[in-house]
């Protein structure tokens, strides 16, 4: 008689029943979270950036005066750097005294037209008078009353008098072309020394170099005494208010993201306590990597595949800015809200104004023209107004 044994069902622990319901809810919500539109694309990889105004001289000098250092915040306009003026004071001396040469000889030249004028009138009495004088001669010598010698006079006297009035004819012809249809101011020789002296003026005021815009002064690298040449770096301006936020977003992220979308922002200089609304105003024309300095070479055949990222520019609210101040590439946390994707992916209209403008080098040409009229005046000449051949570029 066998003896059969029955072993009795495992008992399933209820802490083991609660594991493996959370695993599988879980793995249920990672699986919706990776389908499933989540309506939001955030990122870590964000900084701030913003533009860099470069203080540049336009001509060669010598430095003798810096007006701010690093940190130093500058309103646009205030003096940062001053080159000896010296050559620049004596080359617009010079240009002002050649102005008034030209005035003065313009001046003589008008003369001289009127002169020959005159001295063509004056020939052409003396031709008329000829001609009466050899026609009174030639009747009388019909009737013997003079001799024909005093008629050959007469009729040498009528030549000589059309030659002299041709003579002034000629001259009246050769000043009049150097003064036709101008005056003082509009002859080509004063248009010239004007233009000159303009130069000379613009070379002087460039002696000074003022900041282009209001902000923080960085990267200061001028010194006293330098000798800087046209196009030297001297020193960086960051406007606070020119910042924005550029976001790398991965390339599998892109398609939720559209122009327009709001954003939300933390720095980690100021933590999650201050938050930052924005909007995307923008994406770059290619990821990080194509425009790096040694673009990666996938042709090669060594090739991995690498996640890229597209940069995405957020445009920050200017008064959160104002209240809460940025640096240039601090860290920043991104969110945009994806769920309304009606804009469009990138930018398709042209920009019909400049985007930054300054007023500094506005009124140069215009403090130069009154250089101008004076010297004119001056020189006793028709201080009629001299128009500005054109403005400065500018930027604010």
């Amino acid at each position: 008689m066998s003896i059969m044994t029955q072993t009795s069902p495992k008992k399933i622990h209820p802490g083991q029943i609660a594991v493996a319901c959370a695993l599988l809810i879980g793995a249920a919500v990672a699986v919706w979270l990776t389908v499933a539109p989540t309506g939001q694309q955030e990122t870590e990889d964000a900084y701030v950036d913003g533009n860099v105004v470069q203080l540049t001289p336009q001509i060669t000098g010598s430095v003798t005066a810096i007006g701010a250092d690093n940190t130093d915040y500058v309103k646009a306009g205030q003096v940062l750097v001053q080159l000896n003026e010296t050559d620049a004071q004596l080359a617009l001396a010079r240009a002002e005294a050649q102005l008034a040469k030209a005035v003065r000889a313009v001046r003589v030249q008008f003369a001289n037209a009127s002169q020959f004028q005159a001295n063509v009138t004056l020939r052409s009495t003396d031709l008329a008078k000829a001609n009466a004088d050899l026609a009174r001669r030639t009747g009388l010598a019909e009737s013997g009353a003079i001799s024909g010698e005093d008629v050959h006079h007469a009729e040498d006297a009528v030549k000589s008098a059309r030659a002299a009035l041709s003579v002034a004819e000629q001259q009246l012809v050769s000043a009049g072309a150097l003064v036709d249809q101008t005056s003082v101011t509009s002859h080509p020789d004063v248009q010239a020394a004007i233009a000159q002296l303009r130069e000379a003026y613009i070379a002087n005021a460039r002696t000074t170099l003022r900041a282009p815009v209001s902000g923080l002064v960085a990267k200061r690298s001028v010194q006293l005494g330098q000798r800087v040449n046209a196009g030297a770096a001297l020193m960086s301006i960051v406007p606070p208010e020119q910042m924005w936020v550029n976001a790398n977003f991965k390339e599998s992220q892109l398609g939720e993201i559209r122009i327009g979308q709001p954003a939300t922002l933390t720095a980690d200089v100021y933590g999650k306590a201050v938050s930052y609304t924005g909007h995307v105003i923008g994406q770059e024309a290619g990821t990080g990597s194509a425009f790096a300095l040694l673009p990666a070479q996938n042709a090669t055949g060594n090739w991995i595949k690498v996640v890229q990222r597209v940069p995405i520019r957020i445009a920050l609210d200017p008064k959160q800015l104002a209240a809460h101040p940025l640096k240039l590439g601090l860290s920043m946390h991104v969110e945009v809200n994806t769920a309304d994707r009606s804009g469009p992916v990138a930018v398709h209209t042209v920009a019909t104004r400049p985007a930054y403008t300054t007023v500094v080098f506005e009124h140069e040409l215009e403090q130069a023209d009154t250089l101008v009229q004076k010297a004119i005046a001056a020189s006793n000449g028709s201080a009629q107004p001299v128009a500005a051949k054109g403005k400065q570029g500018q930027m604010r």
